[in-house]
C-alpha cells in the first residue's frame, strides 16, 4: 500500500507542478506584452490562463484513471496518500495552492460524503504552511541613504523595462508632490521614512502597477503607482493612489485578474491584506490570478462564518429573476445563485446556454463593470439555516438540483458573487445627488461594457447593482452576447394612425435587432431617472453611438478603462 500511496501522491503533485510551470510561463511574459503594447495578446493570455487549472486537473484525472484504474475509494489507502502528499509539501513554496489542487482531484474522483479533513484539506495543513512564514516578498529602501529623488528613481527603474520613461524627472517630482499632499502620515524628515516595495510588478489590461507602503513614525501609508505605455515607445506614471478604498477598487471583484509573478504567494497575499484590510484573502487570491485558490479560501471562510453565526439564508431582496433564483445570508456579504429548472416563456434558452454566458464573463475582461462569480458543485448547507420560504422556493423552482442528506441540503450547482444593492432599490431611496451619481454610473457601465465587446442584453435597472463604493455593476448575464451579434437599428417612425396606435410593432423585427431608443421606454420609465440619464448619456439612446462602438470593436480598438478616478490622473497624457 505504501508504494501505491507514494505513486498516487507523486502523480498528483506532478500534475500540479505542470500547472504551476505553465501558469508562471504565461504570467511572467506579461511584462513583454505591456512593453510591446500588445493589448489583444493581453486579452488572449487572460482568457487562456483562466482555464489552465481545470485543464491540468482533467489531465491528472485521466492519468490516475488510466494508470491506477481507480473505481471506488479505498479509505486507508487515500488517507495514506494524503499523508504522503503533505510530506512532499513541507518545503514547497506554493503549498497552499498544491493543497487545493489535491482537493480538486479527490473531489472529482469520489463522493461528497468523503469531503472532510481525513481525505482532503478542508483546513490547510499547518506543517505545509510553516515554511512560508517570514518569506520576504518586498525590498526595503531607506531614502536617507541616497536622497528621496534618487531612491524613487531606483524603485521605478528596478523592473528594468525595455522602454524608457517619457520624462522620469517630471514624473518623480509630480509623484512626490501628490504623495505628500495625500499622505499625512509621511510628513516627516526623509531620514525617518522607509519604503517597502513589493518585488513583483502587477500587470493587467494596459497598466503596470508598483505597490508598496511608506513606514514613518506616524504609521504606514500604502500606495499604488500606476504606469502606462504611451504606445509611442515610452512609459509614464499615470497616478499614485494612497487611499485604501481607491486601492481596494483597483483590486475589485469586477476587474480582470492581475498577472503577478512571485515565488511566495501566501506572504504576498498577507502583505496586500495589510495594505487593504477591507479585502479578504479569498478576494486577493482571485485578484492576482489564482481564482481557484480564491474559491478554496472563500469556502473555508464561509464555513467559519457559519459556525459563528445564527441567522438564516433567505431570498435576496429585489425582483425575482426569470432564469436564476437568488438567496443570501444577511450576515454575509455574498449572494448565492442557482439556475431554475424552468424559465419564463420569454427566455428562449437552456441551462447550458446560461452556464455558457457565465463562462463568457469569467473569461472576458470585466472592465470593472461585471461581477466575478465563483462556481461550485455539490455544496452542502445546514438545512436548519434555511428559512421555510427559501426552502419552498428552491423546491419549487429547482427540484432537480436539490437533495437532502440527513440534516443537510445539498445543491448540485450554484454561483456565488458579492452582494450589491439592486440599482432599482437603490434609486427608490436615493436623494438627488445619489440618483445622479447612480445614473451617471449606470450609463458609464453600459458604455464600458459595449466598448469591451459586451452587449449586456437586458439593461433593466434591476440587473445592475451598486457596490459599497457606489460603483454600478452589471450582474445578470443570461442575455449577454458579443457586439457583432447584434444589429443596432433606428426605430422607424409611425406615419399613419394605424401605425401610431398599433399594439404590436408594425415594422419587421429580426432576431438580434436592438433599438437603443427603447432603453428610455423600458429601463427609464421613471422621468426622474430618465432626466438624470439624459444629462450624462443621451447618446446611448441613439443607434449611431452603438454602431460606432461596434465598429471600434471590429477595428481592434481597445478602449482605455482606468480602475481609479479620472481626476486622480496626473494629466500628462489625458
Amino acid at each position: 500500500m505504501s508504494n501505491l500511496a507514494v505513486a498516487l501522491a507523486k502523480t498528483i503533485i506532478n500534475g500540479f507542478e505542470r500547472h504551476l510551470y505553465l501558469f508562471n510561463q504565461i504570467t511572467h511574459s506579461a511584462k513583454t506584452r505591456f512593453e510591446q503594447a500588445a493589448w489583444h495578446e493581453v486579452q488572449d493570455a487572460s482568457k487562456q490562463r483562466t482555464d489552465f487549472y481545470d485543464l491540468r486537473v482533467k489531465e491528472t484525472l485521466a492519468t490516475l484513471k488510466q494508470d491506477f484504474a481507480i473505481t471506488e475509494l479505498d479509505e486507508p489507502l487515500w488517507q495514506k496518500v494524503k499523508t504522503e502528499y503533505v510530506g512532499q509539501l513541507l518545503y514547497h513554496n506554493k503549498a497552499d495552492l498544491a493543497e487545493s489542487f489535491y482537493n480538486s482531484i479527490f473531489c472529482h474522483l469520489f463522493e461528497r460524503k468523503y469531503y472532510h479533513n481525513a481525505f482532503i484539506f478542508v483546513e490547510s495543513s499547518p506543517e505545509c504552511l510553516a515554511n512560508l512564514k517570514n518569506k520576504t516578498i518586498y525590498t526595503r529602501y531607506e531614502p536617507d541613504e541616497n536622497g528621496l529623488f534618487d531612491t524613487i528613481a531606483t524603485i521605478l527603474n528596478r523592473p528594468n523595462f525595455a522602454l524608457p520613461f517619457q520624462d522620469l524627472s517630471r514624473d518623480i517630482n509630480e509623484l512626490i508632490d501628490r504623495f505628500f499632499k495625500q499622505a499625512h502620515k509621511t510628513r516627516y524628515p526623509v531620514e525617518q521614512l522607509k519604503f517597502d516595495i513589493l518585488d513583483s510588478v502587477f500587470y493587467r489590461n494596459k497598466g503596470a502597477y508598483i505597490i508598496g507602503r511608506v513606514v514613518s513614525p506616524g504609521g504606514e501609508t500604502p500606495f499604488i503607482v500606476a504606469l502606462l505605455n504611451d504606445e509611442d515607445g515610452h512609459i509614464y506614471i499615470d497616478t499614485i493612489l494612497t487611499d485604501k478604498e481607491h486601492m481596494a477598487v483597483v483590486f475589485g471583484f469586477a476587474r480582470a485578474y492581475f498577472f503577478v509573478g512571485t515565488p511566495y504567494l501566501l506572504p504576498l497575499i498577507q502583505f496586500l491584506q495589510e495594505l487593504m484590510p477591507s479585502k479578504t484573502k479569498a478576494e486577493l487570491y482571485a485578484a492576482v490570478g489564482y481564482h481557484k485558490q480564491g474559491k478554496t479560501q472563500f469556502y473555508r471562510d464561509f464555513l467559519h462564518h457559519l459556525d459563528k453565526s445564527e441567522d438564516k439564508f433567505e431570498l435576496a431582496p429585489g425582483i425575482k429573476g426569470m432564469v436564476m433564483s437568488v438567496f443570501t445570508l444577511p450576515s454575509y456579504p455574498y449572494v448565492f445563485k442557482i439556475i431554475k429548472d424552468k424559465f419564463a416563456p420569454s427566455k428562449k434558452m437552456t441551462k447550458k446556454d446560461v452556464k455558457s454566458k457565465y463562462r463568457l464573463v469569467k473569461l472576458h475582461d470585466r472592465v470593472g463593470r461585471m461581477a466575478d462569480t465563483m462556481e461550485y458543485s455539490e455544496v452542502a448547507f445546514p438545512k436548519h439555516r434555511f428559512s421555510d420560504a427559501l426552502l419552498a422556493e428552491l423546491e419549487q423552482v429547482a427540484p432537480s438540483i436539490i437533495r437532502y442528506e440527513d440534516d443537510l441540503i445539498v445543491i448540485e450547482h450554484l454561483y456565488i458573487e458579492r452582494r450589491m444593492t439592486p440599482l432599482n432599490l437603490f434609486l427608490a431611496d436615493a436623494n438627488e445627488e445619489e440618483l445622479h451619481d447612480a445614473m451617471l454610473g449606470y450609463g458609464a457601465a453600459i458604455k464600458q461594457l459595449i466598448a469591451a465587446n459586451i452587449f449586456p442584453g437586458d439593461m433593466l435597472l434591476k440587473n445592475f447593482g451598486v457596490t459599497r463604493h457606489g460603483r454600478v455593476i452589471f450582474y445578470d448575464y443570461d442575455e449577454i452576447t458579443y457586439m457583432d451579434e447584434v444589429n443596432f437599428r433606428v426605430k422607424p417612425e409611425p406615419k399613419t394612425e394605424e401605425q401610431i396606435y398599433a399594439a404590436e410593432p408594425w415594422y419587421t423585427v429580426e432576431p438580434g435587432d436592438m433599438f437603443p431608443e427603447e432603453l428610455a421606454t423600458f429601463a427609464l420609465a421613471n422621468h426622474k431617472y430618465r432626466n438624470a440619464f439624459l444629462k450624462y448619456h443621451a447618446e446611448l439612446l441613439e443607434a449611431s453611438y452603438w454602431q460606432q462602438a461596434q465598429k471600434n470593436v471590429a477595428n481592434g480598438i481597445v478602449e482605455d478603462v482606468y480602475p481609479y478616478p479620472v481626476e486622480a490622473r496626473f494629466g500628462f497624457n489625458k
